[in-house]
């Protein structure tokens, strides 16, 4: 650790550190030994406020700024992180409860790359062609920043989702004000001293704290536009909300992705593979693995192979470099997973783990699970933790049927080596994102983002960069 724990972190608002007005602050804990690793400001309505007008203020000016400005900003916030990787991966391990041996590959170095894509993205962004669609007028579309956005992140994904909100509102010439989840606001607001002299003051503001702030930042009628990730529920509190001031929402929510098996294909290849992308995070992703729909060929074969995959992982201390799960990330998201378990129906059985670990921290046995019932709740809800469920399929139809009966629509998968079946089934699934014998697979070039209860909005690509724009028309008469 480069810094001594605990740390004393503080808001970030209109270019400086700041403390809450009340004095008030929180400690964090890490999830997977309960030590003490940071305190923070319990902010609220006032910080909230501070926090807007300062990033109103700063719009005026950084609206203004050219593309390539604004991709020089993102590529030196890049290049910082990059070489405070150590630093960042080791906190998002403690904070996050994630095994730091994924942390750096998979995530902050994901992030980093997002964040030179949307530096590029800056560049790129173009209106329609222009022409007179008139006599006598010409025509042309302009792209233009909506204005303060305020981003509300997660706490699977701290750092990750924070870099996904700010790196095209940023990019498209916005201003932020950034909320990140009360249980992992770590590295989001080291992130932020570390890009203290690469912004103006109130371009990036950050401010921690529980709904008061949350609540305040979606009813301010400055803000322009809403970005959340997290649960069904809240994304709908926030639509409706949002609709008193008329201001935009982007929603990427909850997630319980289908993952069709057919009898083709080679177990020995594919269950190692479902397996890591259904136990990554503990879980703890909405577009996990975690609701297998298998060929009743093979059913038998992949309830086994997955039970046998579940057993090898290491579950652990998150800093060691032998851990390959790590712990839940609390006591209530602990009593919400093993009450699925607890209320299984009488078609279900839990064919391995479903245990906590008699160790400090959040830990659950990674778990498998044969399902009956597909109206079952365990395999109609979505679980966010590392419990797999499995159901026989008896032919195609049936399983797009089973695939397509829950309420969300983030992503999918279908696996099979059958060309034709493959494009038949992908097309037919309903959901934003569907791989075809892969699974949670993502590039900074494609979009992310879902239908149904899943929200509405993408992340990722150039469709990301635009969902932070506003569409202009802009009509010129140069003749009677």
């Amino acid at each position: 650790m480069r810094k001594k724990l605990p740390l004393h972190l503080h808001n970030f608002i209109g270019g400086s550190p700041q403390e809450a007005a009340s004095g008030r602050r929180s400690v964090v804990t890490s999830p997977g030994d309960g030590r003490e690793i940071a305190t923070v400001p319990d902010s609220g309505a006032e910080e909230v406020d501070q926090a807007v007008a300062a990033a109103q203020r700063a719009f005026k000016t950084w609206s203004q700024t050219t593309p390539r400005q604004r991709q020089a900003a993102l590529l030196a916030l890049a290049d910082v992180l990059q070489a405070h990787d150590d630093e960042l991966a080791e906190l998002e391990a403690l904070d996050a409860g994630k095994p730091i041996s994924v942390v750096r590959p998979e995530e902050l170095e994901h992030g980093i790359d997002n964040l030179r894509f949307f530096a590029g993205a800056a560049r790129l962004l173009e209106g329609r062609a222009a022409g007179e669609y008139m006599p006598g007028r010409t025509s042309w579309i302009r792209r233009e920043p909506v204005g303060v956005v305020g981003g509300i992140a997660p706490w699977n994904y701290p750092i990750l989702m924070a870099l996904w909100k700010l790196g095209p509102a940023i990019a498209a010439g916005n201003t932020v004000v950034l909320k990140p989840a009360p249980s992992t606001p770590v590295t989001t607001l080291r992130m932020a001293e570390l890009a203290a002299d690469i912004f103006p003051p109130g371009v990036l503001n950050v401010i921690t704290g529980g709904d008061e702030a949350g609540q305040a930042i979606v009813k301010d009628p400055r803000i322009a536009m809403v970005s959340l990730t997290g649960s069904v529920e809240t994304g709908k509190w926030i639509a409706r909300t949002a609709a008193d001031t008329l201001k935009r929402v982007h929603l990427e929510l909850g997630g319980n992705a289908p993952v069709i098996v057919f009898d083709d294909v080679d177990l020995h290849d594919v269950l190692p593979k479902i397996a890591a992308v259904g136990y990554y995070n503990a879980g703890q992703d909405c577009t996990a693995a975690t609701r297998v729909i298998a060929s009743a060929k093979r059913y038998d074969d992949i309830v086994a192979g997955l039970a046998e995959q579940a057993k090898g992982l290491v579950l652990g201390d998150v800093l060691s470099p032998r851990t390959t799960m790590g712990p839940v990330n609390s006591a209530g998201q602990l009593q919400r997973i093993t009450g699925f378990l607890d209320r299984l129906d009488a078609g279900s059985e839990v064919v391995t783990g479903g245990g906590r670990l008699p160790v400090d921290g959040f830990y659950l046995e990674p778990t498998v699970v044969s399902a009956g019932d597909p109206a079952a709740e365990i395999v109609q809800k979505e679980i966010f933790g590392p419990v797999m469920t499995v159901q026989r399929f008896a032919d195609e139809e049936q399983a797009l049927q089973w695939a397509n009966s829950t309420s969300y629509g983030l992503s999918a998968s279908v696996w099979t080596n059958d060309v034709k079946r493959a494009l038949r089934v992908s097309r037919a699934l309903q959901f934003g994102v569907v791989w075809i014998n892969d699974h949670m697979s993502q590039v900074s070039e494609m979009p992310h983002g879902g239908i149904k209860d899943s929200g509405y909005g993408k992340d990722l690509s150039m469709y990301a960069v635009e969902e932070y724009t506003t569409v202009k028309h802009v009509m010129a008469a140069w003749e009677d």
